[in-house]
């Protein structure tokens, strides 16, 4: 680490090392959201539109199951930079293929473009996501008083550039404003628009690295010897031997196809975090305290899936609804679909300071277990306040007002700032010390599963099931909430010392 660098104060008051991962994250996010605005609707249009032709369900399972083979991938990205190429080196190599990945998309190659799009845009997110983090922290020396508002301008980057993309991206696809998106959209032009993003910020990176950050970060951490790397290369066999033998039976018996591929994502992604429970709760390294907190996290972890389900159906559910029985044209000004994903990030700038605010001065807040509980009760209502449209109009069939979607969207969001950064902070303070990592990775994986389940759900919705799809999951939402409020006292109890 630069000694001096508590002196450096180029980038407003903080050490110029943060600006380059500042725009490195800013583009990452802007290429990848201005890709999961558009990629829905490319998927499903008709090929006469431009688009696939998949499927409507089918299209939004796998927007469903990206997102969670994202936090997946992150799993391995961590590893890799710890153990092999060094933080540095990881988030270029990941950035790389991020690009590469938004480069096969915007050519028209179809089914195989997509999907070796989805792969490399997935394991370059999950090498490159972790590790720009972890750099931000490494700007600052243990006793900097800069760091937290160093991270909160990191945030800051991240929701920049993902607030900008759903602009950007679908006014390219659209003609760069020449004609109505959906009527002849280019979807390859938004998707390109992504790969010059992180082209961008690949440069910047590059040049910005070497002047700015520390010469640590092109190490490993804790790198691995010849005498570790055996079994970790024998297990690494085995796993790919067996899924390989899974593939080859499904091709065998002729059920070989992207639905059962998902389905079989979703069984990895839920089993990965039940794993991971066994495998702390037995093992002879966790003592009886750091046992109790295992316990008292899994309830939260179930509450973080079931959350980030509905969180994360932004880009899947909700843009349905936005394409399908939204109004998109008030007065002379119109509206695409696409441009309504701004609003998660455009909401969690507006309440992040807010929320700073009130647990900087809230004496008698609750605990974290009565917040995820507060939380998972507001995000099923944001998707109770979705059912309302229908009920009121007793119809499905026609369009409404753009509010109800930007009100479901400020509730849930509501919902982020009790859940998000609350799990991010408990999930370090109940981690057993022998399963730091590991822990760390629970936090992804519970977006993962999250994802994963709704890939499995999100193709029963069409505007003929709206009510009835926002009302049921919704409803379990809230009742799982209720019931956590009841256990609060239980699972602070749990969590032996920790407040």
């Amino acid at each position: 680490m630069n000694t001096n660098q508590n002196l450096d104060t180029a980038f407003f008051g903080q050490p110029r090392g943060l600006s380059t991962l500042f725009f490195t994250e800013m583009w990452e996010r802007f290429s990848y959201y201005g890709m999961r605005a558009i990629l829905l609707f490319y998927m499903y249009y008709a090929v006469t539109k431009g688009g696939l032709g998949m499927s409507q369900g089918t299209a939004a399972s796998v927007m469903s199951i990206y997102g969670s083979l994202v936090y997946l991938s992150s799993v391995l990205g961590g590893w890799l930079s710890d153990r092999v190429w060094g933080s540095r080196r990881t988030v270029f190599i990941g950035g790389v293929l991020i690009m590469f990945g938004h480069i096969v998309l915007s050519l028209p190659f179809g089914l195989s473009a997509l999907y070796l799009s989805i792969a490399l845009i997935v394991s370059g997110t999950g090498l490159l996501k972790p590790n720009v983090s972890d750099m931000v922290g490494s700007l600052y020396a243990p006793e900097d008083k800069r760091r937290d508002a160093g991270f909160s301008m990191f945030v800051f980057g991240i929701n920049l550039g993902a607030a900008v993309a759903p602009w950007v991206a679908p006014w390219a696809a659209n003609g760069f404003g020449m004609h109505t998106f959906g009527s002849e959209t280019n979807f390859h032009a938004g998707f390109s628009l992504a790969a010059i993003g992180m082209f961008i910020g690949l440069v910047q990176y590059y040049y910005g690295g070497k002047k700015y950050l520390s010469k640590d970060s092109l190490y490993p951490n804790d790198p691995i010897d010849q005498e570790a790397l055996k079994p970790v290369l024998i297990w690494t066999a085995i796993i790919v031997v067996i899924l390989g033998i899974v593939i080859a039976l499904m091709a065998a018996m002729q059920t070989l196809n992207i639905n059962n591929i998902i389905t079989l994502i979703t069984v990895i992604a839920v089993a990965l975090p039940i794993y991971y429970f066994v495998m702390m709760l037995n093992s002879r390294k966790v003592t009886r305290e750091e046992r109790s907190r295992v316990w008292a996290y899994i309830p939260l972890f179930i509450a973080a899936a079931i959350f980030w389900s509905i969180e994360e159906s932004g880009s899947v559910v909700l843009a349905l609804f936005a394409e399908q029985r939204t109004i998109l044209r008030i007065g002379g000004f119109h509206i695409a679909a696409a441009n309504f994903q701004t609003l998660n990030p455009l909401f969690i700038m507006i309440l992040t300071p807010v929320f700073v605010w009130l647990w900087d001065h809230w004496k008698g807040q609750p605990s974290a277990p009565g917040k995820f509980a507060a939380g998972l009760v507001i995000a099923g209502l944001s998707y109770v306040w979705m059912a309302l449209p229908g009920i009121i109009h007793g119809t499905t069939s026609g369009r409404v007002s753009p509010f109800w979607l930007i009100g479901s969207w400020f509730i849930v969001e509501i919902a982020e700032m009790l859940i998000s950064p609350i799990g991010l902070s408990v999930t370090t303070r109940l981690a057993p010390k022998a399963f730091k990592s590991q822990m760390m990775s629970m936090w992804f994986l519970a977006d993962a599963a999250g994802q994963a389940v709704n890939s499995q759900i999100v193709k029963y919705y069409s505007s003929a099931t709206e009510v009835q799809y926002f009302l049921i999951i919704g409803l379990i939402s809230i009742g799982f909430g209720i019931l956590m409020s009841f256990l609060v006292k239980r699972i602070h109890h749990l969590m032996v010392g920790i407040n």
